[in-house]
């Protein structure tokens, strides 16, 4: 991506993609207005992001639906590799996958909505990839950087007055709602997925809604919290040279601290607590979990709605 810009991006850059990270849907002209510049300025620099990567992505909060979300690692052969990313990218129930150094193994975030479903994914399809030598995967228990919190590395740009004039309103009590998505919602969600910013007529052709009943919905999903918007940008421009993914094996009694400490450096686009990969993970243990990570209440993982 960087032969396309040729250089880290400048202070306005980094300010419009800390916009789109605070408000994913914002108009230009709310961006522009924040940031004190014109729309063409904001509409031009948002396309050049654009032709470097920079996507907007719909994505959903698993445990606010009672999902849950594995963090797999598969070692392939190296000539396997690209492909076999691929496909899992394609997949619904991925929400992020990446090639390590090497091209010997994938790593992704993936989600089930149930035990049937995890059990066919873990034991059933991953394993039967074709030229994958193993599959590891650990379940999060909860994430401290990353998701609908952002990465710090590329949210620093903006005052906290910019950020309160851009941020959305929500519903109040929203977020204590039970949801259930219906086959509108997923097909919403499945257009948001590859384009945040999708326009409510589309949105609606999508979901076979009128364009109204679309931004309604849209916004009842972001408010209740099953929604949120992320900003997914090639490293390099934001100054990073290099990724690299850390596993820490931490007493249980330090856990919570050290993964807040973790997640406190601008490095950490991700920071989150799973359970050892040699021990299985039983959700009926999640309440005692959840006293000593302090995990947000609501739905246990796999529990079906009231």
């Amino acid at each position: 991506m960087t032969t396309v810009i040729g250089r880290v991006l400048d202070e306005l850059d980094r300010a419009i993609v800390h916009a789109l990270h605070v408000h994913g849907r914002a108009p230009f002209s709310r961006i522009a207005a924040v940031l004190e510049v014109s729309d063409q300025t904001v509409a031009r620099r948002y396309h050049r992001l654009r032709s470097a990567g920079l996507q907007v992505i719909g994505q959903v909060q698993a445990r606010r639906l009672g999902w849950a979300q594995w963090f797999v690692r598969i070692p392939v052969v190296p000539d396997a590799a690209v492909p076999v990313a691929g496909a899992l990218a394609r997949r619904a129930d991925t929400s992020w996958d990446s090639l390590t150094s090497g091209s010997t193994q994938i790593v992704c975030v993936m989600r089930a909505r149930s035990f049937r479903e995890r059990d066919a994914l873990l034991l059933g399809q991953l394993p039967r990839t074709p030229r994958a030598v193993g599959v590891t995967a650990h379940c999060l228990l909860r994430v401290f950087a990353g998701g609908p919190t952002g990465w710090h590395g590329r949210a620093d740009s903006l005052t906290r007055e910019q950020i309160a004039a851009l941020a959305p309103q929500h519903a109040p009590g929203a977020e204590r709602e039970r949801v259930i998505l219906d086959e509108g919602d997923e097909q919403l969600l499945e257009v948001l997925a590859g384009d945040g910013r999708a326009g409510h007529p589309e949105l609606a052709r999508a979901a076979g809604w009128s364009p109204a009943t679309a931004k309604r919905r849209l916004d009842h999903l972001r408010d209740c919290g099953v929604l949120f918007f992320d900003v997914d940008i090639d490293p390099p421009l934001l100054g990073f040279e290099m990724v690299a993914i850390l596993w820490l094996s931490v007493e249980p009694s330090a856990l919570r601290r050290t993964a807040q400490a973790v997640a406190a450096h601008p490095e950490a686009a991700f920071a989150a607590a799973t359970h050892r990969p040699d021990q299985p993970a039983d959700v009926r243990r999640l309440p005692r979990r959840r006293r000593a990570l302090r995990l947000p209440r609501g739905r246990h993982p796999y529990q079906r709605p009231a």
